[in-house]
C-alpha cells in the first residue's frame, strides 16, 4: 500500500438533472452542480481553494470561482484525453489536499453535449488541430474513421475475431445498465429497461456496434468535493476514502485509434489496474462492485480482462447469467451507467461509487466496502478505488 492511499476523501457530490436540452449555459450547469456538492459536504464556496476539470471543459476555473463568490484559489488543474480524465481529476485533487497545496478542491464537468456540440458526430476540428493529436487524426479521418463509434467498431470487430465474442455478448452490458437505470429516478432511461432482443434489433451505427451499444449524448453537470482524510472526519457525510488513484497510458498509444500495436485490448487500463492494486493493497476479488466506463459496450468486456477480473478473452463468459447485475458476482454501473443514466464524461460514475460506499445508492450493493471506478477507454485513462474505511 502506498503512502498516498487513503490520505484524501470525496465528501460531497452534486449534479444537475440529466437531459437532452438543459436550456442553460454550461457554466450555469457547473455552478449548480458545484453548489449542490458543497451543500452535500456541509461547505460553502468560500471554503474552496482548488478547482480541477477536464481540458475539454468550456467553463474556466476562474469563471466558476467568480460566479460562485469563491475567494483565493491556491490550486487549479486540467486533465486531458476526454473521458479518460474523469478519475484523473480526483487524483489531482487528492494529491493537492494530501500535500497541503489546497484544503478543499472541487472537481467539476458540465456540458451541453446533446443540445450543443454533439461528440458522437464527426468533429472536423479533431483532424485540423495544430498539434500532434490533429496529425494522428488526419491519418484516419479521410478514410471515414471520424466518429467515436467508428473507431471503436474497428477494435470491437478484432476482439470478436480473436476471441469469438458476439454482438449478444456486448448486449449483455447494455441490458444490465438499462436494468439498473430503470430503477434510478435520476436516470434519463428511468423506467425503460431493455431486453437482449431489443439490443439485437436496434439499428447498426458502425458494424458491429448497434445503437444500444453506444452511450447517450447528454446535457448536465456533476461536481465532487475532495478534502484530506483528516478533515473528512468532521464533515456530515460518510467519506469515500481514495484508497488508490491512477492514470495510465500504454506503449504505442493513440487517441481512439491504437490499432498498430500487438495488444488489441485496452492495455492502458491494465496500467491503471496494476497501479490501483499496488497503491491500495487490494485486488479484484476485494471489489464489491465496479463502475466501468461504458461509452461503448465492447470496452466494458476488455476492461474486465485488463483489470484482472478474468483472463484475456474470458469476459463474455464472466458476464453471462446476470453476473454484472444486482445480485451477481460483480454488479456494474448500478446507476445505469452512461448508457442508461447519462453521459457526463464518467463523472456521474464517480458519484455513484461514492453513493455505494456511503450505502446510499438506489441499487445498493451489500457490503460495498471497496468500489472500483474507471474512466474512458481507447484513450490515456484513469481509475479509482474508493473505500468506506481507511485501510
Amino acid at each position: 500500500m502506498s503512502g498516498f492511499s487513503n490520505s484524501a476523501a470525496i465528501v460531497g457530490i452534486g449534479a444537475t438533472e440529466f437531459s437532452k436540452e438543459s436550456g442553460r449555459s454550461e457554466l450555469q450547469l457547473s455552478c449548480e452542480a458545484t453548489l449542490a456538492a458543497l451543500a452535500d459536504a456541509g461547505l460553502t464556496p468560500k471554503d474552496v481553494d482548488g478547482l480541477v476539470t477536464f481540458k475539454m471543459d468550456n467553463s474556466s476555473e476562474i469563471a466558476l470561482a467568480r460566479e460562485l463568490g469563491m475567494g483565493d484559489l491556491r490550486f487549479f488543474s486540467r486533465v486531458d484525453y476526454g473521458g479518460g480524465a474523469a478519475c484523473g481529476t480526483v487524483q489531482q485533487a487528492a494529491m493537492a489536499v494530501a500535500t497541503g497545496v489546497a484544503d478543499v478542491v472541487v472537481c467539476y464537468r458540465g456540458f451541453n453535449e446533446r443540445s450543443g456540440q454533439r461528440y458522437g458526430q464527426v468533429q472536423s476540428w479533431a483532424a485540423t488541430q495544430i498539434n500532434s493529436n490533429g496529425l494522428d487524426n488526419a491519418w484516419s479521418y479521410p478514410y471515414g474513421l471520424s466518429t467515436p463509434a467508428a473507431t471503436v467498431a474497428m477494435q470491437a470487430r478484432r476482439y470478436m475475431h480473436e476471441y469469438g465474442a458476439t454482438s449478444r455478448d456486448f448486449g449483455v452490458v447494455a441490458v444490465a445498465d438499462r436494468k439498473h437505470a430503470a430503477t434510478n429516478p435520476n436516470a434519463f432511461f428511468y423506467g425503460k429497461p431493455i431486453t437482449i432482443e431489443d439490443h439485437q434489433s436496434s439499428r447498426l451505427i458502425a458494424d458491429p456496434l448497434r445503437l444500444l451499444d453506444c452511450c447517450q449524448e447528454s446535457d448536465g453537470a456533476v461536481a465532487l468535493v475532495v478534502v484530506s482524510a483528516e478533515r473528512a472526519k468532521d464533515l456530515p457525510q460518510t467519506p469515500a476514502y481514495i484508497a488508490a488513484a491512477a492514470q495510465g497510458s500504454a506503449a504505442d498509444q493513440f487517441v481512439m485509434t491504437s490499432y498498430y500495436r500487438d495488444d488489441i485490448g485496452v492495455p492502458e487500463m491494465g496500467v491503471v489496474g496494476r497501479e490501483l492494486w499496488r497503491q491500495s493493497g487490494l485486488k479484484p476479488d476485494d471489489m464489491a462492485m465496479a463502475v466501468l466506463y461504458d461509452h461503448f459496450t465492447p470496452y466494458v468486456l476488455m476492461q474486465l480482462e485488463e483489470l484482472g477480473f478474468c483472463g484475456r478473452g474470458e469476459a463474455p463468459g464472466f458476464i453471462a447469467d446476470g453476473a454484472i447485475e444486482i445480485g451477481g458476482k460483480l454488479p456494474i454501473n448500478t446507476h445505469g451507467g452512461q448508457l442508461g443514466e447519462a453521459y457526463i464524461h464518467g463523472m456521474n460514475g464517480i458519484a455513484e461509487g461514492v453513493r455505494q460506499v456511503r450505502g446510499a445508492s438506489i441499487n445498493q450493493v451489500i457490503n460495498a466496502d471497496h468500489v472500483l471506478v474507471t474512466a474512458g477507454t481507447g484513450v490515456p485513462t484513469s481509475g479509482l478505488v474508493l473505500s468506506r474505511e481507511v485501510g
